[in-house]
């Protein structure tokens, strides 16, 4: 396969997992996903800022984050998340230290 097409399939991918978490399964919770997986859609929208660092267009965390959830993240979090209870953020501060770092 030459890059180009591998290229345009990873995109495809990243853009058919957007859609699943934006639009099929907005109800699971972020701190679910990263307590589970490692990961959650505010690790890929800053995936997707580092990607756009790296090829030298800046943009910044809020960018990034409206870019991808596709409103101003607050809008987003205050109609999709709830109250993370103590169990779950607990076990977000492991995962989180495990996956992307000391806690911002």
């Amino acid at each position: 396969m030459d890059d180009q097409t591998r290229t345009e399939l990873e995109a495809a991918a990243f853009r058919t997992l957007r859609a699943h978490l934006m639009e099929k399964r907005p109800e699971v919770q972020n701190i679910d996903l990263m307590n589970l997986a490692g990961f959650c859609r505010n690790c890929l929208s800053r995936w997707y800022q580092e990607a756009a660092d790296a090829r030298g267009i800046e943009m910044s965390k809020e960018e990034a984050r409206e870019i991808f959830y596709g409103m101003p993240y607050d809008d987003w979090k205050a109609q999709q998340q709830t109250e993370a209870n103590a169990d779950q953020q607990a076990a977000f501060r492991t995962s989180f230290a495990e996956n992307v770092g000391k806690p911002e």
